[in-house]
């Protein structure tokens, strides 16, 4: 059986920030690997008008509340934050956690956080070329900056897509996630690996990740059989 290990997703919507410091804090006193939350302005079900707060300022406070588990956002939208300061915004947050943040990111989707806050929607295929645009300015930028992080401060990229979302995750990402149903996850797997060949990157230098919903706890055996050696769930 492969080794993994275990992540919680906290959403941060109906809810209230002391609600999820505390869930936060709880999580971690109960030894979870990793703790997240997503990156939108607006409710993702339920209410549309329910109360939601910002990732990347709960970010800084998660850092403060927790001590062991990695935290970081599954995934941050690149169209949201210029690239250099995202770069800046991790790296602080990664000092804030003592080395426990990991910069999860995507090319964004959900249409709602766009229109709302003036940011431009474009196409899914421009959404993800402005994200190859800017992973090696995200990277470069923290090489330069001072002082450096205190972690290793690792790169995950989420999504599906076959030809361009895992050619970046083999070339830029320290980690990839992705969602089920298991038998998607092995073949999305194995096109990540085909890519890794085809760029040059050993396959088992990429963690792979996959979010499950509560009900699908049970099939965690199915998703283990389906990764690799090195993945986590």
């Amino acid at each position: 059986m492969s080794r993994f290990n275990v992540g919680v997703q906290l959403h941060p919507q109906a809810t209230t920030v002391s609600t999820i410091l505390d869930s936060a804090a709880a999580a971690d006193d109960m030894g979870v690997d990793s703790i997240w939350i997503w990156d939108h302005f607006y409710p993702l079900y339920g209410d549309p008008d329910a109360s939601h707060f910002e990732a990347y300022t709960l970010l800084g406070a998660l850092a403060v509340r927790t001590s062991h588990a990695r935290i970081g956002a599954m995934v941050t939208c690149n169209s949201y934050r210029n690239p250099n300061l995202l770069a800046d915004m991790a790296r602080t947050v990664d000092h804030i956690s003592d080395g426990r943040f990991t910069l999860g990111i995507g090319s964004g989707w959900f249409e709602r956080d766009y229109t709302e806050y003036g940011f431009d929607f474009s196409t899914a295929r421009g959404r993800l070329a402005d994200l190859e645009r800017d992973l090696p300015i995200i990277t470069d930028r923290l090489g330069k900056l001072t002082p450096p992080a205190v972690g290793d401060l690792p790169i995950l990229i989420g999504g599906s897509g076959r030809k361009v979302t895992l050619r970046l995750v083999a070339q830029y990402a320290d980690g990839w996630n992705a969602f089920g149903p298991p038998e998607n996850f092995a073949e999305l797997n194995g096109v990540l690996d085909r890519w890794c060949d085809e760029v040059g990157r050993d396959r088992s230098a990429v963690e792979r990740t996959v979010c499950i919903n509560p009900d699908e706890v049970d099939k965690a055996d199915e998703y283990l059989q389906r990764a690799p050696p090195t993945s986590s769930s």
